[in-house]
């Protein structure tokens, strides 16, 4: 098991849990990543987490999330993840929201406390996803996807909720 950095409040690490403890109904600010991947038609891939996910198990969500080991550089965490959970390489990884950071609490009372940076990338060869980690994954154009949260927020991660409009703001997703 994988060990997740803590943070203070102010994002300084201040120490290390193993990932199994981290994420309870009292969750420590932690250091994490989310990722988005996009083709050249300009769609983004989403995913439906595992069934057997520990928070937010049957949602849909962005197309992949993690946390960087201590010690290991963010980029190169977001492209193990990137493999580990997808079996793909990323050709292109940009940090396009650097301070993003949420705080949720899911059906079971599980709590998400994150600072996430948020990347969009694109990949290099097919899916080939983790059935642990991604029940389902769909190319979609973000439109279209604004839309469905609109109307079924409950059906979407409470982190994809928040980041897409933040990246279509940005001009990030144009689709």
């Amino acid at each position: 098991m994988d060990d997740v950095i803590l943070l203070s409040d102010n994002g300084i690490a201040v120490g290390v849990l193993a990932k199994d403890e981290v994420h309870t109904t009292q969750t420590p600010l932690h250091l994490a990543f989310s990722c988005h991947i996009t083709d050249s038609d300009g769609r983004m891939l989403v995913t439906r987490r595992a069934l057997g996910k520990k928070t937010w198990p049957g949602v849909w969500t962005n197309s992949f999330c993690g946390h960087p080991r201590p010690g290991e550089d963010m980029l190169d965490a977001v492209r193990r993840r990137a493999q580990e959970e997808l079996g793909v390489a990323l050709t292109s990884i940009r940090l396009v929201l650097p301070d993003y950071r949420y705080r949720a609490v899911d059906a079971s009372g599980i709590v998400e406390n994150e600072i996430c940076p948020v990347h969009v990338a694109v990949i290099d060869g097919r899916l080939d996803p983790d059935p642990d980690e991604v029940s389902e994954w769909a190319w979609v154009g973000t439109e279209d996807l604004a839309e469905a949260i609109e109307r079924t927020p409950f059906v979407f991660s409470p982190w994809l909720r928040e980041q897409l409009p933040l990246l279509r703001a940005h001009g990030e997703m144009r689709r």
